[in-house]
């Protein structure tokens, strides 16, 4: 678990497929990120099981659930990912609607990428974006990374992405 000042990231469980199920079909996730066909509950539980549960075997970390310190209300995910075409964890984030534009995402995101480099010993981290989502372009120079390039993204039909790295 992880703890800011306003925030708790732990990593997800199965009682947060409700949560899941309503964050990847958000607008953000599905403009952003892509449609995972989550189109029930129990895909999203699935997803969690294989997606989520298998990185956090796998390599040590993964998607952690933000929620709200104080209420313990859920709303977004922030994490370290593993691809398979890239060397290093790129770090990803995404939230609802509603809690867009309150410095949640730099929260998190600052935090994950603190834990990646002090707790998990990493050197370096990725992260890569749409080239025209400018909020997440902005976040991850806020964070210290710089473009490095292009990443062709295999999960969205070979999409040219941004990449950014903290080298």
């Amino acid at each position: 678990m992880i703890e800011t000042e306003r925030l708790k990231l732990t990593y997800f469980t199965l009682d947060e497929a409700p949560f899941v199920f309503k964050l990847m079909n958000s607008d953000g996730w599905l403009r952003n990120i892509g449609d995972r066909k989550i189109r029930t509950i129990e895909d999203a539980r699935n997803y969690i099981a294989v997606n989520y549960f298998g990185t956090y075997e796998k390599f040590g970390y993964g998607p952690f659930l933000v929620s709200l310190k104080e209420t313990g209300v859920p709303i977004g995910s922030a994490g370290l990912y593993k691809r398979d075409d890239l060397d290093y964890p790129d770090i990803g984030f995404v939230f609802l609607p509603e809690f867009w534009n309150k410095g949640y995402a730099y929260e998190a995101a600052s935090a994950i990428l603190q834990y990646g480099l002090s707790q998990l010993h990493l050197k370096i981290i990725t992260g890569i974006t749409l080239p025209d989502n400018f909020s997440s372009i902005k976040l991850l120079q806020k964070l210290g990374l710089s473009e490095r390039g292009k990443y062709i993204y295999k999960d969205k039909n070979g999409e040219t992405l941004l990449l950014f790295s903290n080298e």
